[in-house]
């Protein structure tokens, strides 16, 4: 019996121990999983920011792109607007159709010029003529292009009153 008493005493002697080693392993697995679902968290808002920079690069580098073929295209519509030999000219007109097409095909838009908007013109004169409403954009001095919601290049108009 003296046996049993210690064997029991032995063990109730143990016994704290695996209470203090089961809190001990309980605490560490709280850490790793906090720590587990920190760095999910963060790889999950690289991943998100790695696509917004990606397709924030593709769409800047197009729009440069464009921008850099926009005064070939605004130089031969001026000379559509001088005389000439009529074949010459009807070349020059098939030419900016077919470019202005493929701007189209790109998703790039002219932008309207009837009511002056400073998110979409850059106004560079000013008339006072009652025959025009406020605001009203009277001439066109460079065409306007945008790109979804980005502005390639803004409209150069006359705006009256």
């Amino acid at each position: 019996m003296n046996e049993e008493k210690n064997v029991n005493s032995e063990a109730e002697k143990e016994e704290p121990s695996l209470e203090v080693q089961l809190t001990e392993t309980k605490k560490q697995l709280a850490e790793t999983s906090d720590k587990y679902l920190r760095v999910l968290a963060e790889y999950d808002n690289f991943r998100k920011r790695s696509i917004k920079e990606r397709d924030g690069i593709y769409g800047d580098a197009y729009v440069d792109c464009v921008k850099n073929l926009l005064p070939v295209i605004d130089n031969v519509e001026r000379v559509l607007t001088l005389d000439g030999d009529e074949k010459f000219m009807e070349g020059l007109k098939l030419i900016v159709a077919q470019a202005q097409e493929a701007l189209n095909k790109m998703g790039v838009k002219e932008i309207e010029c009837k009511s002056f908007d400073p998110n979409l013109h850059n106004a560079v004169m000013h008339i006072d003529d009652d025959s025009y409403g406020e605001g009203e954009i009277v001439e066109v001095f460079q065409k306007g292009y945008i790109y979804g919601d980005k502005v390639i290049r803004y409209a150069m108009v006359k705006v009256a009153n």
